[in-house]
């Protein structure tokens, strides 16, 4: 298995339909994601697909449904799923959503948000040196996607990540995308979000289209909707980004409404260029 560490290059989050592609053309990836919960049953193609990939290029596992933020002890099964995948395809890189997983019945895309306050924060801190333990591997946290603001917290999400990265020695995923969709939806500076996280922690990135819902206020709600072309403030704020901390491992995510290979492996090479000369056109 293709297990090293990663630290710099471009891959995408893989979908069983360009699979095909990217085995006959693996040197257009540095490295590809699986969503994690894709893989826990024992589809014998998926799997197939998914071996060969791995015997050529490394693997980031990234998990969607383990409700780290929940009240709720975490799912043994799922959690023993998840350790049972990595073991079988030794991972390059880990990471999970930050909030809680909506019910299997729920029509809601993204997880629900948290209350961002020390309550919450030891909860997090608990569920995440249990993963770390039990994997043995460095887990990274992705920011979510807000729609709105809840009442009750009184920590920023940048300051709340960086305190959970201090107490449990876990790292970042940033999503360019859900940073800009949290700041316009919630207000707040993009800047000054990032002015607050440790950016050293960062050991993934990712991006993504976002789509613009219209309000009766005439006003726009940003949503991560990952079915379109990664946005021009997007590729902006991740240039600024390298040109702050240099290289990191960057995976182009495109979940719905999928693109032909070319379209997407072309929004690839523009993220590992850009690692290479952090300077976006005028």
């Amino acid at each position: 298995m293709n297990s090293h560490s990663l630290l710099h290059g471009a891959g995408v989050a893989l979908q069983h339909a360009h699979g095909a592609a990217i085995l006959a053309d693996p040197q257009r990836l540095d490295f590809f994601e699986i969503q994690a919960e894709a893989y826990f049953a024992s589809d014998a193609v998926a799997h197939g697909q998914l071996l060969a990939l791995c015997q050529l290029l490394p693997l980031s596992v990234h998990s969607i449904g383990l409700s780290l933020g929940g009240a709720k002890p975490l799912d043994g099964e799922h959690m023993q799923a998840l350790l049972q995948l990595c073991r079988r395809y030794p991972p390059a890189l880990v990471s999970a959503h930050l909030g809680c997983a909506p019910p299997a019945t729920s029509l809601l895309g993204d997880n629900l948000p948290l209350v961002y306050n020390a309550s919450t924060l030891q909860r997090l801190v608990e569920h995440v040196d249990q993963l770390q333990t039990a994997l043995g591997h460095q887990l990274l946290i992705e920011n979510p996607p807000a729609y709105v603001r809840l009442a009750d917290s009184d920590l920023h999400e940048a300051d709340f990540l960086h305190a959970l990265c201090r107490r449990t020695g876990c790292g970042l995923l940033l999503d360019i995308g859900n940073l800009l969709i949290s700041c316009h939806n919630c207000g707040g500076s993009p800047e000054d979000y990032l002015r607050r996280l440790p950016v050293a922690q960062i050991g993934e990135i990712h991006l993504a289209g976002y789509s613009q819902l219209p309000m009766a206020s005439g006003a726009c709600l940003l949503v991560n909707e990952q079915a379109s072309v990664i946005s021009d403030a997007s590729w902006a704020l991740y240039a600024e980004l390298l040109r702050r901390i240099g290289t990191r491992p960057v995976v182009v995510e495109w979940q719905r409404q999928l693109p032909s290979w070319l379209v997407l492996a072309a929004e690839v090479d523009c993220a590992r260029a850009l690692q290479y000369a952090p300077l976006m056109p005028e």
